[in-house]
């Protein structure tokens, strides 16, 4: 793993866009798993402001979300699929249907995360993909417990994450759909290279777990260790429990 740490938010999330930045220049036609979130709001900003200054071109990119909600629909304001169109897609010169978000409202859930698996290995393999952690340790909506071997599947939100969740939903954790679509362990691991960001104190406890503590399913972000091209960016408040114990 390569662990990285600067003082503050605004430097670990520049420091992130750099990186995705660099990744999408490298490629004749780049594939990046993307994620959601009030941090990777501000990530995506870059990225637009460096389309917009001429920097760079996402004309030939492809990408595929972490995740989406069951039974909210794609023109929900709460949905992923808007989250995306509204900090990236529509911002950018991606063209249409190349950035993908799991169906929530497929008719057949269990169909609609096998297909999502056969896009990606039709695009040939995510290049970089771009992951956050929650409270419950979880990268994608991949809950405790989540074996490492796992695919893109139907899952059951954990209550903590329903809570954490609920700034989109009127702040009430009832009104957060029960269910999600999530990539796999599995399927985050079989990217090319992973690249976690995490800020703020609210992550040191799950941070300093993931990535000192044994590596346990009950803990799904702790599987990135398995992986030969993880790089990790956190600010100092993020990072505070794991210097303190490495």
């Amino acid at each position: 793993m390569n662990i990285i740490t600067v003082p503050t938010s605004t430097e670990a999330v520049e420091k992130a866009a750099t990186i995705v930045a660099d990744e999408i220049r490298s490629h004749a036609a780049p594939v990046l798993g993307l994620a959601t979130g009030r941090t990777m709001e501000s990530l995506y900003a870059l990225l637009v402001a460096r389309y917009r200054k001429g920097a760079l071109d996402f004309s030939s990119m492809t990408s595929f979300n972490l995740d989406e909600y069951v039974g909210i629909a794609a023109s929900a304001p709460q949905s992923y699929h808007t989250y995306m169109h509204e900090h990236l897609f529509d911002q950018v010169n991606m063209q249409a249907g190349h950035g993908h978000v799991p169906d929530g409202m497929a008719a057949d859930l269990d169909a609609e995360c096998a297909a999502y698996e056969d896009r990606i290995r039709a695009s040939g393999g995510i290049n970089l993909q771009l992951l956050g952690i929650g409270e419950t340790g979880h990268i994608g909506f991949n809950e405790p417990p989540s074996a490492f071997d796992t695919r893109t599947r139907p899952v059951v939100l954990d209550p903590i994450t329903r809570q954490q969740n609920a700034g989109m939903f009127g702040n009430n954790p009832d009104a957060v759909p029960e269910r999600a679509l999530t990539m796999g362990v599995g399927t985050i691991l079989d990217a090319k290279r992973l690249l976690l960001l995490a800020v703020g104190g609210g992550k040191a406890a799950i941070i300093r777990k993931a990535l000192l503590d044994p590596m346990t399913p009950d803990i799904s972000a702790s599987a990135i260790r398995l992986h030969k091209d993880c790089t990790i960016i956190m600010d100092d408040a993020a990072a505070a429990e794991w210097k303190r114990a490495a």
